[in-house]
């Protein structure tokens, strides 16, 4: 209990000097120096709270989880630095994670092209993954991606040497004369021997809220039902279950 309570608390101290480091670097920026102004260079960050983590139709946690990240972007390309870790300690899982990613993405009239790549750190097991990417965006109002992850870490590693391809769909709907938008969004994804030995997927929806605080902050709540499907779901390989979970995420930008 007390392992727990520390959590909690290094969690709550987290959120509140990375808010409090996020508005002063922001306001120094604008007010003092105008550096982000001057320069071709757009930043923002994030913090979430999840009441798991579930990734690809994975459950890499039951427990609640904290997730942050920073994105630095420029010349079409946004270099990354993301992570989750358990704020609980009931279950026998620790996805304690730290990602490292590089994006280049062009943006034409009514769609987009990207090539990716990302670094996958898993401190607390010792292990680590590495997959590259390509994807194609629609800039529609009713938004359409379509990406190929390849997975070339070494299984010995801690790697998932695998394919993993998903067809994700998004909508906005603002909520009257209001600000505050209503998001919509799901995916359907196929696995091929991506931390499994055979094939499979995930289904998953998403409803939430986009609610403006400041003209650079926002507050999002959301709530998702993950579903996976053939050897994903197969308690003789994947072995994963249908989960609902939910959180909230405060976003920056600067």
């Amino acid at each position: 209990m007390c392992l727990v309570k520390e959590r909690i608390l290094v969690v709550v101290l987290m959120v509140c000097l990375s808010f409090a480091s996020l508005v002063s670097i922001n306001a120094y920026a604008e007010e003092e120096v105008g550096v982000l102004k001057d320069l071709p260079i757009e930043v923002s960050a994030d913090i979430a709270m999840n009441s798991k983590y579930i990734w690809r139709g994975f459950t890499l946690d039951d427990d609640p989880v904290m997730q942050q990240g920073i994105y630095v972007s420029a010349y079409g390309f946004t270099a990354s630095v993301w992570g989750s870790f358990d704020i609980d300690a009931d279950d026998s899982l620790n996805s304690d994670e730290v990602d490292y990613a590089i994006d280049y993405t062009h943006e034409f009239d009514k769609f987009s092209l990207s090539i990716g790549h990302t670094y996958y750190d898993f401190p607390p097991a010792d292990t680590a993954s590495k997959e590259f990417y390509v994807g194609a965006g629609l800039n529609m109002p009713l938004s359409s991606t379509l990406v190929w992850y390849h997975d070339y870490g070494e299984e010995d590693s801690g790697g998932g040497d695998g394919d993993y391809i998903v067809l994700g769909l998004s909508h906005n709907l603002p909520l009257g004369e209001s600000p505050i938008a209503l998001n919509l969004s799901g995916h359907v994804g196929y696995n091929h021997e991506l931390f499994i030995n055979g094939n499979g997927g995930d289904v998953a929806i998403g409803v939430g809220l986009t609610i403006p605080l400041t003209e650079k902050i926002s507050f999002s709540p959301n709530a998702n039902y993950s579903v996976p499907f053939g050897d994903l779901k197969d308690s003789n390989d994947g072995n994963q279950d249908d989960k609902f979970y939910g959180g909230f995420t405060l976003a920056f930008g600067f």
